[in-house]
């Protein structure tokens, strides 16, 4: 009897440890779990997934200030009565007729020549849609603060606020003026154009008014207003006064260009309550027509550029009035030849209320080509997809950046940081292939153009027979091709940041700064498989990152020298709180004194300014926007990500299989 107690207490102590045991097991399966904040053996990102989103600015405006606010986005939908010259005041809604003015007697001219690496004289973004556009309203999101313009006017070259707000149709064709004969964009050759247009300056004050272009129309201009310039021809409508309207203003102006059957019209809305309208016949039939949009800050008139001060950036939005509640597409280009100083990116801005709508980042720091979306990997090795996931990927190796289609391709070397850094990697080389042109940037320095060595000089540019631009300013090459698809690649010394910009968005765009199913969280590997933030160390680098592998037939990269090629992956995540305690506080305190601002964006940089040994690396994260999203990367001693997972699974069940083979044994044990 005492035996079989005994017995009996042993197989119950067995029970209770294999109990114990499988809620352990249970446990550690829970904290395992990706985004789950270990401790002990597994090591996770200390960045958060999501970055939240700023708060609005309106959310701590006055009941008076939304009012206004509400008073223009209505005030903007009235008809005017007539043709003519109209102004309101809050919280009225009627137009009172005014005095028109004199047409302003600049010419707000075309787009020409060289496309810079600046917004502006056919670099920039258009909303489009199928058509026709009855209204298209032009403003900004956000804009700096402090943000100060200044530009040429009456022989002063920084004159302040001497800007333009320009709505710009699209070139086209018109059957009255051009009978049979089919524009072409690309030459101005019998196209027609107009523009909507504030001015600080080219009515002796502010002013709105409508601008009308034949563009190659001929030797003789038609009858009335119409006046030469060399083979095109143009006028301005009359003008109306206007209130003027500073860059601390911008946020909360808007310009609004409508088109009908009828009557063509312009509308300013400024801050404190103030409208201002003028009507006009249509001239060109753009009703007939319009179907693509430029919204532009840029120099006040003939070809002039707005200059923005250090730190600038601005969102502006487009918004498109067709019939349709789709988005209107990104697509390439701009018609007006006027300039600001700002480039695209450093990242697109987030899809928001109200649509359909384009909306872009125009910024001192974008340094982007690009026209409708703008991706960066910079330092060692940060990616930031065209979505807006900032991740880190530390391989070694060629690899595919991004590609649209076989006529736009970049890949990139990353090398390791070893001996000192060997869990950290920087591009060495970048190449890409747009259309039969391809292009590499090889450290120390050494530009090929389809395989030929070129000594391109500081400030030259180059041109291939198929119209890809390359221009050289300083150590920064700009790479671009005639759909608007740029490669911007700077060349540090020892390292270079690469941007890569898109000629059109949306895009089926695919590569390492590629997003899956539009879902910044999503990344999909070269087989489609897609990988979920956060992500398993193993599946990022050994499923995604090694799919994405340049392989010796698809190389772009061998002018760089194809010899032996880095392959390999780093052994463990490695992030700024992996630093040594001294070298984090030596390089944060550089980067924090540079301007960086608190978030994944400093992190980076801390890491980035220890690694490569230079505190000018802290330089391409001033004034760069937050993330949408921060890929976390999870792994553990041994066992990473679903690996981990399924171990303790089989664990368990083996464990469950145990505790029911006991128990039915002490069940017959027990039976009578």
């Amino acid at each position: 009897m005492k035996i079989s107690q005994a017995r009996h207490g042993g197989i119950a102590n067995v029970l209770r440890i294999l109990i114990i045991v499988s809620f352990i097991g249970l446990l550690a399966l829970w904290f395992g779990r990706p985004g789950s904040k270990n401790t002990g053996g597994t090591t996770t990102s200390a960045q958060q997934t999501t970055v939240p989103s700023p708060t609005p600015a309106n959310a701590q405006q006055s009941d008076d200030a939304k009012l206004r606010e509400q008073w223009q986005e209505d005030i903007r939908k009235v008809s005017l009565p007539k043709k003519g010259c109209f102004h309101a005041s809050y919280p009225d809604k009627e137009w009172k007729e005014v005095p028109c003015g004199a047409p302003s007697k600049y010419p707000n001219q075309p787009a020409h020549g060289p496309r810079p690496n600046i917004v502006g004289n056919g670099n920039d973004v258009q909303g489009q849609v199928a058509g026709p556009i009855t209204s298209a309203i032009g403003s900004f999101d956000s804009v700096s603060a402090g943000t100060t313009v200044s530009g040429p006017w009456g022989g002063n070259p920084n004159s302040p606020n001497a800007f333009t707000l320009q709505l710009n149709t699209q070139f086209f064709s018109n059957p009255t003026f051009f009978p049979g004969q089919v524009c072409n964009p690309n030459t101005l050759s019998k196209c027609a154009w107009q523009q909507f247009i504030y001015s600080q300056n080219q009515c002796g004050g502010p002013c709105v008014f409508m601008e009308y272009w034949l563009l190659d129309y001929g030797p003789a201009c038609p009858a009335g207003p119409w006046i030469q310039a060399g083979n095109h021809c143009w006028f301005n409508s009359a003008s109306v006064a206007a209130p003027a309207v500073t860059a601390a203003q911008l946020q909360g102006t808007t310009l609004t260009g409508n088109a009908s059957a009828a009557t063509d019209s312009v509308v300013l809305t400024s801050p404190g309550g103030n409208a201002t309208a003028m009507a006009n016949d249509n001239v060109v039939s753009l009703s007939q027509s319009w179907n693509t949009v430029e919204w532009i800050l840029c120099g006040d008139c003939c070809l002039g550029q707005a200059n923005f001060s250090a730190g600038t950036a601005i969102v502006p939005r487009t918004r498109i009035i067709s019939g349709a509640q789709t988005p209107p597409n990104c697509a390439p280009g701009g018609t007006t030849g006027e300039t600001n100083n700002l480039s695209f990116g450093p990242n697109p801005p987030g899809a928001s209320p109200p649509g359909p709508a384009l909306i872009v980042t125009e910024s001192i720091a974008g340094g982007a080509m690009s026209f409708c979306a703008a991706a960066t990997t910079v330092g060692d090795t940060h990616l930031h997809t065209f979505d807006g996931l900032f991740y880190d990927f530390q391989a070694t190796g060629d690899f595919v950046l991004a590609q649209v289609d076989r006529d736009f391709v970049v890949q990139t070397r990353q090398v390791s940081g070893a001996p000192t850094w060997p869990d950290a990697s920087v591009n060495s080389a970048v190449a890409t292939r747009m259309g039969n042109d391809k292009v590499a940037l090889c450290l120390p320095g050494r530009l090929n153009v389809n395989g030929a060595n070129n000594d391109l000089g500081d400030g030259h540019t180059f041109s291939t027979p198929d119209g890809v631009q390359i221009l050289r300013k300083g150590n920064i090459y700009y790479i671009t091709d005639n759909h608007g698809n740029s490669v911007r690649a700077v060349n540090n010394g020892s390292y270079i940041d690469v941007y890569v910009g898109l000629g059109h968005w949306p895009a089926n765009v695919t590569g390492l700064l590629a997003n899956a199913n539009g879902n910044v969280n999503q990344i999909a590997a070269r087989d489609g498989t897609v990988l979920t933030n956060a992500f398993s160390f193993e599946d990022l680098y050994n499923r995604y990152g090694e799919s994405w592998r340049v392989g010796r037939g698809e190389s772009l990269l061998s002018a760089c020298g194809d010899g032996k090629v880095e392959s390999g992956n780093p052994r463990r995540p490695f992030y700024a709180k992996d630093l040594e305690p001294a070298v984090y506080q030596r390089t944060r305190a550089v980067c924090t004194a540079a301007g960086v601002k608190e978030g994944p964006l400093l992190d980076a940089c801390t890491l980035d300014v220890a690694v490569i040994g230079n505190d000018a690396a802290a330089k391409v994260f001033v004034g760069a926007r937050d993330p949408f999203a921060v890929g976390n990367i999870v792994t553990t001693s041994g066992l990473s990500g679903s690996g981990f997972r399924l171990w303790w699974l089989w664990l368990l069940i083996l464990l469950i299989i145990i505790v029911l083979i006991v128990w039915i044994v002490r069940k017959k044990k027990t039976t009578p």
